[in-house]
């Protein structure tokens, strides 16, 4: 199915993914544990000085910057986003915090970038900072968590964000020929990187089938799938699961990240619901199935940063709201009940660091993963 087309099944599918998710009425399940982890991220990381921003470590030692990098600030920010949406009472609960970490998100954007395009820079710009280099994979969560939010609130500013990031993938697509294995989004726009990242690639992909989903327009849908064909050709193994980068030496970076599995895999579930070709949702079964070879039955999710859990199992609760599964919803409890009794400080209540000083972005992470295990299932379709 090509051209026009192919562009109406998608609107179509889109609409019928408005009208799947409404804003939360329901009875949510307890988030005594994702509020247990809220607390402790806004007892030790919220710096409380009207900006709505966060310190990145703990303790604090001399010379830490002022304000957490913009990572981590996403994933705080994220925490939000989740929480409102675990039902009306939720909404009610944290929707002022959230509205404050929404407008705080904003400190990180510039107008501009090295491609022309704005973006979100990874240290808060001024007045509060000067900025530093920009990231395409930090942009592309912020995007998706615009997407959630569109899908949560029909609101128009959300989508002209998400659509603002894109333009901004868009610029980040290498051109020039003579790189191994052509093409590709690039990780970052730093000068002395040449990386190009299954993590730059499938988010970008994710997002502009969502964008399609919304507008119908095809540019969207096209640009998600040269995104996808590449890191398919380049980073794929043959089992399914995906490698981490390609290096300008055209040498590759073969470790195995959760997140790098969960995004392809609902990369493949939007594809399959807008084209209606069956090959997209066996595609994603088949990462899904190398997944939990790997990361559950290896035991292998433990030493994963727990933000990266959190991205791959949002994606797997997108694969199991088409297939009616819970086994990838059960691993994500079993995680939680895990890191809740070994890694939880029972003095702060953050998540304890395996070595040096705790990160927000763990603990931020943990609030996220409770915060969707009370989440209806009817709403898992939000999902990255």
């Amino acid at each position: 199915m090509r051209g026009p087309e192919l562009s109406r099944r998608s609107f179509a599918a889109g609409a019928t993914l408005a009208a799947l998710v409404p804003v939360p009425a329901f009875a949510a399940a307890p988030l005594t544990r994702a509020e247990a982890w809220r607390s402790a991220m806004e007892r030790a990381f919220a710096r409380n000085n009207g900006t709505g921003l966060y310190r990145e470590h703990v303790p604090v030692q001399p010379g830490d910057p002022r304000y957490a990098t913009e990572w981590p600030f996403s994933q705080a920010h994220i925490a939000y986003l989740d929480l409102v949406m675990a039902g009306a009472e939720a909404e009610r609960r944290y929707g002022p915090a959230f509205a404050k970490v929404r407008e705080a998100q904003q400190r990180y954007w510039s107008e501009t970038s090295t491609t022309g395009k704005p973006g979100y820079l990874s240290a808060v710009t001024a007045p509060l900072g000067k900025g530093d280099d920009l990231y395409y994979d930090d942009n592309e969560w912020v995007g998706l968590a615009e997407v959630q939010h569109h899908l949560f609130k029909r609101d128009a500013l959300s989508l002209r964000r998400a659509k603002a990031v894109f333009e901004l993938i868009r610029s980040g697509w290498s051109t020039d020929p003579k790189l191994p294995s052509p093409g590709g989004v690039a990780w970052t726009q730093k000068s002395d990187n040449g990386d190009r990242n299954t993590v730059s690639n499938m988010p970008g992909a994710e997002l502009g089938l969502r964008l399609h989903q919304f507008t119908g327009d095809r540019r969207y849908l096209d640009d998600a799938l040269r995104y996808y064909r590449w890191t398919n050709a380049t980073l794929q193994r043959p089992d399914g699961l995906y490698h981490d980068h390609l290096k300008l030496d055209g040498s590759i970076n073969t470790h195995v990240w959760s997140y790098n599995q969960g995004v392809p895999v609902g990369v493949n579930v939007l594809l399959s619901q807008i084209t209606g070709e069956k090959k997209y949702i066996a595609e994603a079964r088949r990462i899904a199935d190398s997944s939990y070879r790997w990361f559950v039955e290896g035991d292998r999710f433990d030493p994963e940063p727990p933000a990266f859990v959190a991205i791959f199992f949002k994606n797997l609760l997108l694969l199991e709201s088409a297939t009616g599964e819970r086994r990838f919803r059960d691993a994500m409890q079993a995680y939680a009940d895990r890191i809740w009794r070994t890694r939880r400080d029972p003095e702060t209540g953050i998540l304890k660091a395996r070595t040096g000083r705790s990160e927000l972005i763990d603990t931020a992470a943990m609030v996220q993963i409770e915060a969707v295990l009370a989440w209806d299932p009817a709403n898992w379709p939000t999902l990255y």
